[in-house]
């Protein structure tokens, strides 16, 4: 499968909230295609409502800069040299983990952005959608 569409977002929204219910959490799960569109959003219950776009945006961030979120991290901070990147794109650049781009043969097809927790529980259920989509590509 080198496309995301609907069918593969389920898989990759499957294999996530199982991991989100093993840790005990609440999340909400995008999944964007190659294009930065989404497919699907899933808000387990109970789940915050601001997650709603903090997963969509992560999701975005990952297609849009081709990385983890994780890797904006340390480059971000104060005077560090992407300090305000956060700033652009109608403010959907998201410095964080959660975000993980899906890749195919080393090209980026989708991705996956997960919020609900802290950035560490966040990261472990993105991992899992991610880990979900390698088992249908």
């Amino acid at each position: 499968m080198s496309k995301v569409n609907l069918e593969v977002a389920k898989q990759i929204i499957a294999g996530a909230e199982e991991e989100a219910s093993n840790i005990g959490v609440q999340m909400v799960i995008s999944v964007l295609d190659e294009g930065g569109n989404l497919i699907a959003t899933h808000r387990m219950d109970d789940a915050w409502l601001a997650s709603i776009d903090i997963a969509q945006n992560k999701a975005w961030t990952s297609v849009a800069l081709k990385m983890p979120t994780s890797n904006l991290e340390e480059a971000t901070v104060p005077n560090a040299e992407l300090y305000g990147l956060n700033t652009t794109n109608q403010g959907r650049i998201v410095v964080f983990g959660g975000g993980l781009p899906l890749e195919v043969d080393g090209k980026v097809v989708g991705a996956v952005g997960v919020s609900g927790s802290s950035v560490e529980n966040d990261v472990k259920v993105a991992e899992a959608g991610a880990k979900a989509f390698n088992g249908t590509s």
